[in-house]
């Protein structure tokens, strides 16, 4: 595509005596020919970097560019560095709108002839730029589909859609690591139209920073993946790299949702050392994503391999789970009135039975914390000052937090102090 449209802004450029420039619609350059007059910074900034400032994006938003249907002038703006006025029109297929073409008014007035010029030029790019949006289109569907079978039961899938990635060029051999993306929304229920476009910029925007072939993106209904590859690199290098890619794809997130950190967690898979085995990675980076976003108590981008004692929780099944819960601890979870009681206990747990560390966490008197940690042995059944009875008291805590919807307690409300 690249080529065709080189060759298209080479004749072109040549018809006219001047220069002609090719953007996509985000103001990527995709095509230039020689200069013939001066050029201002604006220009510059183009070639040398193929993208443009935010603020010249907006620039061009602001002057109706993108709505316009036929040529349009661009008024010069010296502080962000255009300085001289550029003619453009806009280059559309079916109304979709796929880029621009552009002349610069340093080669001299814009006359009736160069327009017609410059219309037929957009015409003939608009067949290039759909042409190659077909490609690019198959080409990821397809590696999307085999994303789709390299984390899918069958081993023997798996290993025909690595085999696949690698023949046909979508990924290459190496080590592996999986990032796995989130958002806010009901569990088990599929995102909002807006949430899942966010999910799928925001992947997409961190497997651009990867090298060719490095990274694959798959969004599914509730949350989507990242595939890295690492050729040649050690575990720790890649959980390095990972860690800091997966800062990057929160960020990125929460400035496409525009909803706050609360609203999106990234969890990392550990390294895998090849392509078949990333269901493994992807497996660990979905619960480590899962527990962030359960819990709250983790932060928003956790590796798996952080995860402690929930990485073990993580793995049962919430009747198994429910199970696990010590039988006098249930009905004080289950019971809205003894939230307070709940809390006391985990803070007090969380910080070891220091007495004191607890009460100043929970802003009351070592008195009213002991009262109310008197009250829970009496409700539980436990003894705090046994060590069985304190770890049952902790595990059952955690596991509440991955299996939030017990059963209805019947037990009267208590009073806290």
């Amino acid at each position: 595509m690249v080529s065709e449209l080189q060759r298209l802004v080479d004749a072109f450029g040549a018809r006219l005596g001047r220069s002609i420039a090719v953007d996509d619609a985000r103001l990527k350059l995709l095509a230039y020919n020689a200069h013939t007059g001066d050029v201002d910074d604006a220009r510059i900034e183009s070639v040398m970097h193929r993208g443009v400032s935010t603020a010249l994006v907006a620039h061009v938003s602001e002057q109706g560019a993108a709505q316009a249907s036929d040529v349009f002038t661009l008024p010069p703006c010296p502080r962000i560095g255009i300085t001289m006025e550029r003619v453009g029109i806009p280059i559309r297929y079916d109304d979709a709108l796929l880029g621009y073409v552009w002349l610069i008014g340093s080669d001299g007035p814009v006359g009736d002839r160069d327009v017609e010029v410059l219309r037929e030029a957009a015409a003939q790019a608009a067949l290039v730029l759909h042409r190659g949006r077909l490609g690019v289109d198959v080409t990821r569907s397809h590696a999307r589909e085999l994303v789709r079978d390299l984390i899918a039961p069958d081993q023997a899938l798996r290993t025909e859609a690595g085999v696949a990635l690698v023949e046909e060029e979508h990924a290459v051999a190496g080590p592996v690591a999986v990032l796995v993306a989130m958002v806010g929304g009901e569990e088990g229920e599929p995102l909002a139209e807006e949430r899942r476009l966010a999910l799928e910029l925001a992947v997409d925007h961190c497997r651009r920073r990867l090298p060719p072939s490095r990274g694959l993106a798959l969004t599914r209904p509730d949350h989507a993946l990242l595939l890295t590859i690492w050729p040649g690199a050690r575990s720790q290098v890649i959980e390095r790299n990972a860690a800091e890619l997966a800062e990057v794809l929160r960020e990125k997130l929460d400035a496409e949702l525009g909803l706050g950190r609360a609203a999106c967690w990234v969890g990392v898979g550990g390294p895998r050392p090849r392509l078949t085995e990333a269901l493994s990675s992807y497996e660990e980076a979905r619960r480590a994503a899962e527990v962030a976003r359960i819990t709250g108590t983790l932060g928003h981008v956790v590796a798996h391999k952080q995860l402690g004692v929930y990485a073990l929780l993580g793995k049962l099944t919430p009747d198994q789970l429910a199970e696990g819960i010590h039988p006098g601890l249930r009905p004080l979870l289950a019971n809205p009135a003894h939230r307070g009681l709940v809390e006391t206990l985990r803070v007090y747990l969380d910080h070891a039975g220091d007495a004191q560390r607890a009460a100043t966490a929970l802003h009351v008197h070592r008195s009213t914390l002991y009262k109310r940690l008197h009250r829970v042995e009496q409700l539980t059944g436990l003894r705090l000052d046994v060590g069985d009875d304190r770890l049952a008291a902790h595990l059952g805590l955690k596991t509440a937090e991955l299996h939030p919807r017990l059963p209805a307690s019947t037990h009267a409300p208590d009073v806290v102090f």
